[in-house]
């Protein structure tokens, strides 16, 4: 299934929230929560720059989701993120029942990158989503944003944020 013109408003606000997460000194991811009409709901970054790796914005939104929608509302909804969902954003995705995902660069597009400019891998594996959790469908990668994408992580990794 291929992304909506309709839809790139969204991915262009994970880009712009993975800048200010960049702008913040963190690392450059953004998601932004959509309902089934249009509507965002939630979005958010990165903020692991605190201590807490957890602070993922896909974790965040699962959490968000799961205090304020109901459970046909969060199936209905749309996470549209920067990156694809790590393992553990993927399982809290499917444990509150989201729906579907939208992300611009894949894990293994990142994890190029991160070869490429010889960065340490992270401590978790990076794995596709439906490896982790099956039933969620997903988009991505979204060719014509990826490079913005990219060049986010280049410079949080060369000390350019």
């Amino acid at each position: 299934m291929a992304v909506k013109n309709t839809e790139l408003p969204y991915l262009r606000r994970c880009v712009e929230l993975a800048a200010e997460a960049l702008e913040a000194g963190d690392e450059p991811f953004g998601s932004v929560l959509v309902g089934a009409d249009g509507t965002v709901l939630a979005e958010d970054h990165n903020r692991v720059a605190s201590g807490d790796r957890t602070r993922h914005p896909e974790f965040e939104l699962a959490r968000w989701s799961a205090a304020h929608l109901t459970p046909g509302q969060r199936a209905a909804a749309t996470v549209y993120t920067s990156g694809e969902h790590c393992p553990m954003c993927a399982a809290a995705h499917a444990w509150v029942g989201l729906g579907r995902i939208v992300y611009i660069a894949s894990s293994a597009q990142l994890g190029a990158w991160l070869a490429e400019w010889d960065v340490p891998p992270p401590p978790v594996r990076t794995l596709p989503v439906n490896d982790v959790a099956p039933g969620v469908a997903v988009v991505g990668p979204v060719p014509g944003l990826t490079d913005e994408v990219r060049e986010l992580h280049r410079r949080f990794h060369h000390g350019r944020g």
